[in-house]
């Protein structure tokens, strides 16, 4: 169990309810909504900024591979829904990021960044990214400070991991796995294979 305001891989993922901003038009968002599905939170200091827009539009291009996966994602940061409305509403060659695939949250009072403990000093959130299975459990974050991207790519591969795991319990994957490679079985005996194999 984690102790207060710590929260780790294999906790259940904190609740919460806010507006957000899909398709031009404000909606309400619950995590709990979200159950059955596998869930990308991912946490950005501003809109109108530097590397978040880039992180923002590479996930929306990617969104068919997620939802593929039965995946959904959640962008959140402490702007206003108006600020995203903007955003949204501005073109990506003037800053903005377009048309999304997905949903932008606002986080304006900060409770979800707290909640999530990735709000900085200044009142931003980090950039967090949490993976949240079907049943509502944390099974990955990553923190990036402010300047540095997170990857598109190492996502969907931890995603995949994670997602084969939960249907191989007998199996675990090594790193740099990716779909097809060899796992290791969890088993003193049969784990030599793979150690035998590399």
């Amino acid at each position: 169990m984690s102790t207060e305001n710590y929260l780790q891989v294999g906790d259940k993922a904190p609740d919460f309810s806010a507006t957000a901003v899909h398709e031009q038009e404000f909606k309400k968002v619950n995590l709990c909504d979200y159950l059955g599905k596998y869930l990308i939170l991912l946490f950005y200091p501003l809109d109108f900024t530097f590397v978040c827009p880039t992180e923002i539009i590479a996930f929306s291009d990617k969104y068919d591979k997620f939802s593929s996966m039965n995946t959904e994602i959640l962008g959140i940061s402490v702007d206003s829904e108006y600020c995203h409305l903007a955003w949204t509403q501005l073109d990506r060659d003037a800053g903005g990021v377009g048309d999304l695939r997905y949903p932008l949250v606002s986080d304006l009072n900060k409770q979800i960044s707290l909640s999530y403990n990735i709000l900085n000093l200044e009142g931003k959130a980090l950039r967090g990214l949490f993976i949240i299975d079907d049943c509502g459990f944390i099974q990955h974050s990553v923190i990036n400070n402010l300047d540095v991207g997170r990857s598109i790519n190492e996502t969907i591969r931890v995603l995949q991991a994670v997602q084969y795991v939960k249907s191989n319990p007998d199996e675990v994957c090594p790193a740099n796995w990716q779909p097809g490679d060899s796992t290791i079985k969890t088993n003193v005996n049969l784990s030599k294979e793979y150690f035998r194999s590399i």
